[in-house]
């Protein structure tokens, strides 16, 4: 490998800002929200609250992913790169794989709560209503992580960048 001259290279300078970690104990806490929200749904709606308690979770999953996708492909096309796939807890569904805008991240993750209420609600009026409150669930459990994100770095610069990782959360100035 040819090592590139030393005009040609890009450094990065990143500043951590704030870093907040996530303990394991809340993230336990929190995986238990839905199995709470299953034993509700058994008790208020029989079988059929099984049913759409899980078919409600991949729909929300699909929603977000719309709308996120969308708005980032509206704004600039470089962003929709830096996105990615989490199947790991507290970041479950489509997030920002590397440093990314905390401003941008605000405005995907702002949008997407309103929007996402926007379609359950139209939802709500040819659903069931057991259908319709497991997709208000997963949609509010499932943007829960991301939301609380925006509220504690809410005080900073808004023209930082964040990290999210499995232990943490950091915030950055370039």
């Amino acid at each position: 490998m040819i090592a590139e001259p030393e005009n040609k290279a890009t450094f990065y300078q990143y500043r951590l800002l704030k870093k907040k970690a996530i303990a394991r104990s809340v993230i336990y806490s929190y995986l238990c929200l839905p199995v709470i929200m299953l034993l509700f749904n058994l008790l208020a709606f029989s079988w059929t609250g099984l049913f759409f308690f899980v078919l409600a979770g991949p729909i929300t999953i699909w929603i977000h992913y719309v709308i996120a996708r969308t708005i980032l492909l509206l704004v600039r096309t470089s962003y929709a790169k830096r996105w990615r796939w989490n199947m790991r807890m507290p970041w479950l569904g489509y997030i920002p794989d590397q440093h990314f805008s905390f401003r941008m991240f605000v405005r995907v993750h702002l949008n997407m709560s309103w929007i996402g209420l926007c379609i359950i609600t139209v939802c709500l009026i040819w659903s069931p209503l057991s259908f319709t409150l497991s997709l208000i669930f997963w949609h509010l459990w499932l943007l829960g992580p991301r939301l609380y994100v925006v509220m504690v770095l809410s005080r900073e610069r808004k023209d930082g960048l964040i990290k999210l990782n499995e232990q943490d959360v950091s915030y950055y100035l370039q």
